[in-house]
């Protein structure tokens, strides 16, 4: 499995809409990047898409605007859809709130010892 890397542009478009939250954090993962809260990744980078993990309306909808699945494609992420290209940074952000929300509810990662 090939996983992509995102370019600079990439990487300044999914930092510009990590929100600005004290309780998230913004992690590499394997050349890409992660937004955590709780331990638990509720927006990700996976080259030049920008994923988010949703309840299953939210991810419907989002599906039925234009979204796909968000990582490799013989393996996507369940319970994450990619943000359309075509969505403006303020629907995006709206996504990505929506989101973080919604990941807020999840129990918290347990720490590996």
């Amino acid at each position: 499995m090939k996983i992509p890397k995102p370019t600079a542009d990439d990487r300044a478009r999914f930092h510009a809409l990590v929100p600005d939250d004290a309780r998230v954090a913004v992690k590499p993962m394997f050349g890409n990047l992660g937004g955590f809260v709780n331990g638990n990744m509720f927006m990700g980078l996976f080259g030049s898409d920008v994923g988010v993990k949703l309840g299953e309306t939210d991810r419907e909808t989002l599906l039925q605007a234009g979204g796909g699945p968000f990582g490799p494609e013989e393996r996507p992420m369940s319970g994450y859809v990619t943000l359309p290209v075509a969505l403006s940074a303020d629907e995006a952000r709206r996504w990505v709130a929506t989101s973080l929300a919604y990941v807020e509810t999840l129990p918290p990662k347990k720490q590996k010892s």
